[in-house]
């Protein structure tokens, strides 16, 4: 095997890996961790969902995978690099989106936003941002909406303005944040529709409260409380995700072996 072949297989494998946390550890004060010795993986391809209690890390981890904030120590990858440098592979939709209802803006700029870099301001976007935003919108089955005003659309309307704006630079990994929170289970059917359409394409991450968003077409579920657990849908059952979501977590069944490549460990 030549130099050329070797880098590329040496690329290859690190491409395998979507994200990847080494002995992380994390705490906003000095002195008080957030998250401990985390260890865990995600295939390139394959989707979790993050559960846990309010106060467990889960935002915190997010936070990390988009270079949003920095290890304590250990070591956080993306795609074989640190974050910062894979921020423009990774799409985010957010829990919320502020905005002045009284404010003109239209879906169409909503996504466009996703299309922001250094140098780019709000209406000085070049045809193919356009479009690429109207592509997104037409993945989520929005795009008769693309002149509307955001303000005018309905909350699963919304959600899925949201996805596009996180869809429109062609991520190679979606990672979503509580996207059920706020409507009502019709609109979380197509939703859940929306993204399984999507997860072929891509690595798809939800943080989520929903214990039904905890589809078999999300692979892993990742269970968060400081440490991390991670394990197969197919293992975990509605009696052992009510123990998961306790008051706190009281009791998780941690006894499943992980897929190989997981490579999950507890530091209890």
């Amino acid at each position: 095997m030549n130099r050329t072949q070797q880098s590329e297989k040496q690329q290859g494998a690190i491409e395998e890996q979507a994200i990847e946390f080494n002995d992380v550890n994390f705490g906003y004060v000095a002195g008080k961790s957030v998250l401990s010795g985390i260890r865990f993986n995600l295939r390139r391809g394959e989707s979790m969902c993050i559960v846990g209690p309010n106060g467990g890390g889960k935002s915190t981890l997010i936070k990390l995978v988009l270079g949003l904030q920095k290890p304590t120590s250990g070591e956080v990858l993306v795609f074989g690099k640190p974050p910062g440098k894979m921020r423009h592979r990774v799409g985010y939709m957010p829990q919320y989106l502020s905005f002045d209802p009284q404010f003109p803006i239209t879906v169409l700029d909503v996504v466009l936003m996703g299309r922001l870099r250094t140098g780019i301001q709000l209406g000085s976007f070049k045809k193919n941002d356009r479009a690429a935003a109207i592509q997104a919108l037409e993945k989520v089955d929005l795009v008769h909406r693309a002149r509307s005003r955001f303000s005018e659309l309905s909350g699963g309307q919304r959600q899925r303005a949201l996805i596009a704006r996180a869809l429109v630079d062609n991520p190679d990994l979606l990672l979503l944040d509580e996207p059920t929170a706020n409507v009502d289970q019709t609109v979380e059917k197509q939703f859940r529709q929306t993204l399984q359409s999507l997860a072929g394409e891509m690595s798809i991450v939800i943080v989520s409260h929903d214990l039904n968003f905890v589809s078999s077409w999300l692979g892993h579920v990742l269970c968060v409380n400081r440490e991390v657990q991670m394990h197969p849908t197919s293992s975990i059952d509605g009696k052992t995700l009510q123990e998961i979501f306790g008051r706190e977590i009281l009791a998780v069944r941690h006894d499943q072996e992980c897929p190989p490549g997981d490579h999950v460990h507890h530091h209890g």
